[in-house]
């Protein structure tokens, strides 16, 4: 009896080999992909923790940039890039908060003016960190330690004008405690991102 080409390949012993090398292949696929994802989010975080290090606010700074980290793997230039737009995010939060306190009716005429003022410096602030972000995206070519440089003096200024803003109410014990207490709160919290980021943009251009 002849043993045909055909029917040899359709014997069972061969398609029995044949799906255990495909199935094998899988699984070491499969394994390869489970081995390498939790690899490279242990080397993110682990990135994004110890630079965070270097700030002064290592905490706020690990849960404000972790949810960034697919954006910012191991990069130095994309985790300073995050720092400032989650510094400019609270910037514009707060300044849009405490527009709106500015215009409560139960205000007397001292935290209206302080309220007012805070409102400018705060929109100072939101213009410095935008500039400083749109010279992020062209820190290219030789003059990369001039562009740096700007960026670093707008970050700074930004923090200054959040401080300045604070130290409006800390320096006037006639203004309404309640008032004075809710503002603190917000410009603490935007000012410790911003000295963030400006900690991380620093360790960017001694880099």
């Amino acid at each position: 009896m002849e043993f045909s080409t055909l029917s040899w390949l359709h014997s069972p012993i061969l398609i029995s080999f044949f799906y255990f090398i495909v199935i094998s292949t899988l699984i070491c696929s499969s394994t390869a992909t489970r081995d390498l994802a939790p690899k490279s989010e242990i080397n993110t975080s682990e990135f994004i923790k110890t630079s965070c290090g270097t700030t002064l606010y290592p905490k706020l700074c690990i849960e404000t940039l972790s949810p960034y980290s697919n954006s910012i793997q191991t990069s130095p230039m994309e985790l300073a890039n995050s720092a400032l737009t989650v510094s400019l995010k609270g910037a514009k939060s707060t300044t849009n908060k405490i527009s709106k306190m500015s215009k409560e009716e139960n205000l007397g005429p001292a935290e209206v003016h302080a309220l007012t003022d805070c409102v400018e410096n705060m929109e100072d602030s939101v213009d410095e960190l935008q500039k400083s972000l749109l010279e992020m995206k062209n820190l290219n070519g030789p003059d990369f330690e001039e562009k740096m440089g700007n960026v670093m003096t707008w970050v700074s200024a930004a923090l200054t004008d959040e401080d300045t803003c604070m130290d409006g109410f800390d320096d006037n014990s006639a203004l309404n405690g309640k008032v004075k207490a809710t503002i603190r709160n917000y410009i603490v919290n935007v000012a410790q991102l911003t000295s963030n980021a400006l900690a991380l943009t620093k360790n960017l251009s001694s880099s």
